[in-house]
């Protein structure tokens, strides 16, 4: 059996690197076509993908006889899949076509079938159709559903075909029309169709706004306040407002605030907008709105007093909160102007509230439930009243979004007239009806105002529904945030870059149930255990999704909400017997799963799963991680060894918020294979004794590969778990066979006792100083306990305080902090504690040039000595939630091959010193 390149190496930097970078990109790429939680980047789907079936060098010794053959050939597929997994490649034939040759190359001609049992936001089943693979999409939600037919389904069946619209038919000459441009073309025309039609029947409610000289301007937005009757008898019974910040725009040169004016009205007050230069304590005061400082509650613009949270969520269940227009927004000649409410404006807004069609939107497809705390964690709107999906919206933005979805039908009416057939106006209608699932998330009352940049934030901006105080009602008719025409084009966007050639199948499916498949590849995606209420959350399209496909996708759109019930997810709420049944159904429902993939995979190419990862939680009885001691239980007990475990981030490199939380790291990769039905079962003792002979060996090709020391620790657990899970039982001293837990420890404990090895190779100052640095930091000891761990390891204190590497007075010892320590390396570089903190320092400083110009000029291997010094003290930090520390050391060791490369053109620039040879 070929091993294959995924278990041996990836140039992970570079996978991670284009995945983080995926999120700043939005031309053509999926996540505007849809919005999906947790959404895997199309870079690492590809690449995994890709790796998993392409061989390993090593596999082939006939060709490949060294290891200097070997690692000459693995260069050169890192080559191939660092261009594949780059954004721009991603419609590049040619770089495809040369993934695509190694895949041939390493199936005999024959690639596999591909299924993703969980295919949510569909990147696994998108990125083997690019590669050429039958892709096959399962999900028990019908939301993800129609966006994996949207995809890999649809894409296939309308490629290199015309638009039915005359008015692109007649525009290009030649009449070619490759890939999906037809489709993306007919989608743009039929789009710009509903805005036309539906600003015929409803333009009335988006007015234009005017200035003093009568000027007319369109309405980007306009922004309410919420309102309660004040619970302060003096105030007769006023609403007042409900603000989380007066501040409108905090842009450098047009900031603009609302301010509120006490008057005559039945209310007492009104807002007007100011704009112009502000001071920085008036602007702290004025974000902080109508707020009680960092406290929940509110304050009385009338009379000063507190309004408490839970007497205005009774307020907002009892249906007795109401809004006033704050501000009106409009897209003036230089950016973005900010007027004050008027009355006309006002009363548009609000002219909607209980019209028919309004109210039985609430009544009928509206009505279902929002989710409460016990659903989804972060705030949630439904404590306040909004408690079904109806009160989400105003009635203007529900007027809105019912005329856009009728017309989702009326257009696909049109593309018949038009020449198209019933089963492409079907599809048409499809990513129209996403267009009007895009509105509904900027069009509700969950939207807010972002200040910075003058945009309306989105309802998911979180996985959550919180409750938004001052929201941000866009105009759909605009040509700015929340309008359609952006929307649509963003999704045609998309369609013209999807793979058009190949099978692609997306069905609804409970991935417990038996597909049929036998002998093909699975890469997935599985829930993550509590993390996301997906069922939930996605009930909030679901419900428009099916009010504008009900009639083209019966089979899909048969039940009123999503289903709930076999949803693989943590939901206490859900059982009568909480938590505990909830976990149980999860974690059994999840090796049933992992049994069918199973008896689906080929033997010849791995599995791969990836896991949401978390380093820990605390639990009562020590520091677990329930949710992937459950995934992996369901692997090892459905009958799969684990052979790898690799880090996939998301997030920039430079970005740590929570060392302790493992930011950086967003998920693991489990690559797994089918374990030998005779698999033997070996003692805790055997256990050990084969992990320290085979775990050291694949750390130090880790760290060889410069592996970061954030990602370092996640995979090493490959190496280890493939030893633990290679047996069909380890059993404990007393016969009883060890936990998942149990076995993680072990590993972990192996992993430290590698790294606390590498220190005893160390001087022994530098020794004295790591056991130092772990006990007190930078901080003082008493210099009768330092001198007694001193002589403990042969080290002597007055010397390193006659270097500044310590500070040794006054009866207490400290290590010296790097910025204090001298910059001059000593001339025999021995000290490699101190060569590590210059190392660090300069990294800080001057980055890769300055420790380029340390390590240039050095003999010997104690720069390597000092990176690997640096993965030690990362773990240590990490291990001690020393964030900055951690930091200092992990951008070190990321930087080391180009600080490498540096320091070698600065050696070979060196003037070459003449001999007396050379004077001949």
């Amino acid at each position: 059996m070929n091993k294959k390149l995924i278990e041996v190496a990836l140039p992970l930097e570079k996978i991670n690197a284009e995945s983080a970078r995926e999120k700043s990109i939005r031309h053509g790429h999926p996540s505007t076509l849809h919005l999906w939680w947790a959404r895997r980047p199309l870079a690492a789907a590809r690449a995994v993908i890709w790796a998993s079936i392409v061989d390993d060098p090593s596999s082939h010794p006939e060709e490949f006889p060294t290891e200097e053959d070997q690692i000459r050939e693995r260069k050169r597929l890192f080559k191939i899949l660092e261009d594949l997994v780059t954004w721009e490649n991603s419609g590049n034939e040619q770089v495809l076509n040369a993934a695509k040759d190694e895949i041939m190359k390493s199936t005999n001609g024959n690639p596999p079938t591909l299924l993703d049992p969980f295919a949510g936001g569909g990147a696994i089943p998108l990125e083997a159709k690019r590669l050429g693979l039958e892709a096959h999409g399962h999900d028990l939600n019908p939301v993800a559903v129609m966006i994996n037919k949207s995809m890999i389904e649809i894409p296939s069946q309308f490629s290199n075909l015309h638009p039915v619209n005359n008015e692109d038919r007649i525009s290009r000459v030649d009449d070619t029309w490759s890939g999906c441009q037809g489709l993306a073309a007919d989608v743009r025309y039929y789009g710009k169709w509903m805005k036309e039609t539906a600003f015929s029947r409803i333009g009335n409610l988006y007015p234009k706004v005017k200035d003093i000289s009568g000027e007319e301007y369109t309405v980007i937005a306009w922004i309410w306040a919420r309102t309660v009757v004040s619970p302060n008898p003096l105030a007769n019974g006023a609403y007042v407002p409900l603000v989380s910040s007066m501040m409108l725009s905090t842009k450098k040169g047009n900031k603009a605030w609302a301010e509120i004016i006490k008057d005559d009205s039945k209310d007492g007050w009104h807002f007007e907008i100011k704009s112009g230069d502000i001071s920085k304590a008036d602007e702290d005061a004025k974000s902080l709105g109508t707020k009680a400082g960092k406290a929940k509650d509110f304050i009385c613009c009338l009379t000063n007093t507190p309004i408490q949270r839970d007497y205005i969520q009774a307020e907002g269940k009892a249906g007795r909160l109401s809004r006033r227009l704050m501000a009106i927004v409009a897209l003036g000649r230089n950016g973005r102007v900010y007027f004050s409410p008027n009355q006309i404006h006002e009363e548009i807004g609000l002219s909607e509230e209980n019209s028919a069609i309004v109210t039985e939107a609430r009544e009928t497809f509206l009505s279902g439930s929002t989710p409460t705390r016990a659903m989804v964690t972060g705030g949630v709107c439904s404590a306040y009243g909004l408690s079904t999906w109806g009160r989400l919206f105003t009635g203007r933005q529900l007027k809105m979004l019912t005329t856009f979805s009728d017309l989702v039908e009326e257009a696909r009416e049109k593309v018949i007239e038009d020449g198209g057939t019933p089963e492409y106006a079907k599809a048409v209608g499809v990513y129209l009806s996403f267009a009007v699932d895009k509105l509904v998330d900027i069009h509700s009352s969950a939207c807010s105002w972002i200040t910075a940049n003058g945009v309306i934030r989105n309802t998911f901006a979180r996985q959550a529904i919180p409750m938004v105080w001052d929201f941000a009602e866009a105009n759909p008719f605009s040509d700015s945030t929340g309008c359609l025409d952006l929307i649509v084009e963003k999704i045609s966007e998309c369609i013209e870059a999807f793979p058009a050639n190949g099978k692609g199948v997306a069905c609804q499916k409970d991935a417990q149930s038996d597909a049929g498949f036998k002998n093909i590849m699975i890469s997935t995606d599985p829930p993550y255990y509590d993390n996301i209420a997906y069922a939930i959350l996605s009930d909030f399209f679901y419900v428009w999704l099916r009010r504008s496909l009900k009639n083209t996708y019966a089979d899909v759109f048969k039940t009123m909400l999503t289903p709930k019930a076999e949803e693989l997810v943590v939901s206490p709420y859900r059982f009568k017997g909480g938590m505990k049944e909830a976990r149980d159904f999860f974690e059994d429902g999840m090796l049933q799963v992992f049994k069918r993939v199973n008896e689906y995979a080929c033997d010849d190419i791995p599995v791969t799963v990836y896991y949401a990862y978390k380093q820990s939680d605390n639990e009562g009885d020590g520091v677990a991680s329930t949710g992937w001691e459950t995934m992996l239980s369901a692997i090892i007990q459905a009958g799969f060894s684990i052979t790898g475990t690799w880090p996939m981030r998301t997030e920039r490199s430079g970005r740590m918020i929570d060392i302790g939380a493992n930011a950086l790291a967003s998920s693991i990769v489990l690559v797994c294979r089918k374990r030998e039905k005779d698999a033997q079962q070996i003692t805790r003792r055997n256990l050990i004794n084969i992990l320290r002979r085979e775990l050291r060996p694949a750390l130090e090709k880790l760290q060889a590969s410069n592996i970061a020391p954030v990602d370092l620790a996640q995979s090493a657990i490959g190496p280890g778990m493939g030893v633990f899970s290679r047996y069909s039982k380890v059993l404990d001293a007393d016969g009883t066979p060890m936990t998942i837990r149990s076995a993680l420890r072990v590993i972990n404990e192996e992993i430290d006792l590698y790294f606390n090895e590498q220190v005893g190779d160390l001087d022994t100052s530098s020794r004295f100083c790591v056991d130092l640095y772990t006990q007190y930091a930078y901080d003082a000891m008493k210099f009768g306990e330092a001198e007694l761990l001193a002589n403990a390891k042969g080290a002597s204190i007055p010397l390193m305080s006659s270097q500044n590497i310590l500070y040794a007075k006054a009866g207490v010892v400290h290590l010296t902090e790097r910025k204090n320590l001298p910059e001059k390396i000593d001339n025999n570089e021995r000290n490699i504690w101190l060569l590590t903190q210059q190392l660090t320092r300069a990294m800080e400083t001057g980055g890769i040039e300055a420790c380029a110009n340390i390590v240039f000029s050095m003999f010997g291997s104690n720069a390597e000595r000092a990176k690997d010094l640096a993965y030690r003290l990362y773990t240590i930090a990490e291990q001690k939630k020393w964030t900055n520390e951690a930091y200092a050391y992990n951008s070190l060791v990321v930087a080391w091959p180009d600080i490498q490369s540096r320091a070698a053109a600065l050696k070979a620039a060196e003037p070459k010193q003449m001999t007396l040879f050379d004077l001949d």
